[in-house]
């Protein structure tokens, strides 16, 4: 069996990595405490419920880690302007026909599993980049349902930017029914998206898993015959 020749390049940019990493801590920490908040827990104890007050720990946590969740997002999507080929926001959108041919690809692959050729893109394929596009608009819909019904007990001016929400909605009730719900596609997404990037490291051996702490991957040379050496594939990080 012939090796193949790697190359190797430099994709994920560290304010992307860190980008990554905020909002995956941000997401367990927010979908634990919303859970807790939409079924909380009986704890008996024998002083005033009050002295304890657990449940507002627990409900500050959410608001904190909210806020770093929204600010981050804001940031992801200001680097898709200024980041490198790989983190640009037209990675997410698929307009062109080769995006398209390789979401046909992608789905025989990872869904249908009738091929196991490895995909060649570099960065996020295109199946991947349309799935975190829908994301963020999730990311959207919870920042915008979850500030709106944080409004209503809010002296902050930020929050009461997002108060129109609930009367458009029709309530609070709806509004915590829709973001409590949300939570549950964030727990199976985050689900897929771990069976998916082993699965990829797996069969393509690019590195899938570790480049999300170093930012390089190894690309075959017969795919990518530019790549000549690891100066010249590499692209310097911004700053």
């Amino acid at each position: 069996m012939q090796k193949a020749t790697l190359g190797r390049v430099y994709v994920w940019e560290i304010p992307v990595r860190f980008y990554h990493w905020l909002n995956a801590l941000s997401l367990v920490v927010l979908c634990v405490t919303g859970y807790l908040i939409g079924a909380p827990l009986a704890i008996q104890q024998a002083s005033e419920a009050s002295f304890a007050y657990w449940f507002g720990k627990v409900r500050f946590i959410h608001f904190v880690f909210a806020y770093i969740f929204f600010f981050n997002f804001l940031f992801r999507i200001y680097w898709g302007f200024v980041g490198n080929r790989y983190a640009n926001w037209k990675n997410f959108i698929p307009y062109r026909k080769k995006q398209w041919k390789e979401i046909k690809q992608v789905i025989a692959v990872d869904v249908l599993q009738r091929d196991n050729t490895p995909i060649e893109t570099i960065g996020h394929n295109a199946v991947a980049g349309f799935t975190y596009f829908m994301t963020f608009l999730a990311f959207l819909f919870q920042c915008v349902t979850g500030f709106g019904l944080y409004a209503a007990m809010s002296t902050a001016w930020f929050p009461k930017l997002f108060a129109w929400i609930v009367p458009l909605m029709g309530g609070d009730f709806a509004v915590r029914q829709w973001h409590h719900a949300f939570m549950w596609f964030f727990i199976l997404f985050a689900l897929v998206h771990v069976y998916i990037v082993f699965y990829h490291d797996y069969v393509e051996g690019r590195g899938e898993i570790s480049s999300m702490g170093s930012g390089w991957k190894f690309i075959e040379k017969e795919y990518h015959p530019t790549l000549k050496d690891e100066k010249s594939s590499a692209q310097k990080p911004a700053g």
